[in-house]
């Protein structure tokens, strides 16, 4: 059930910084679902490094540091896809 609720919250925070980030990013769903669950790996991370890993309630902080990590790995990822594959797929839309 735990790889379930990784999947779905990557998900989640991929196609919210997908939305928060400005201009289009052309990486596939599936890859941004592994940048969100990335950004979530690495947002706890974070939390646990500052301090704020086991709060009582909703842990909003860890959340959102979840979400900018999403953020910054969705972006430079789309960033690092379209330079490997953005000129194949640049040229098979033109033919």
């Amino acid at each position: 059930m735990g790889w379930l609720w990784a999947i779905i919250v990557g998900f989640v925070l991929g196609l919210i910084a997908k939305a928060v980030i400005p201009g289009k990013q052309h990486s596939p769903l599936w890859l941004t679902t592994i940048f969100g669950m990335l950004g979530a790996i690495a947002g706890n991370a974070v939390a646990r490094a500052a301090g704020v890993a086991s709060t009582r309630g909703i842990d909003w902080t860890r959340h959102i540091f979840q979400l900018i990590a999403a953020i910054i790995i969705v972006f430079v990822g789309d960033m690092l896809y379209m330079a490997l594959w953005g000129n194949k797929h640049r040229r098979r839309e033109r033919a």
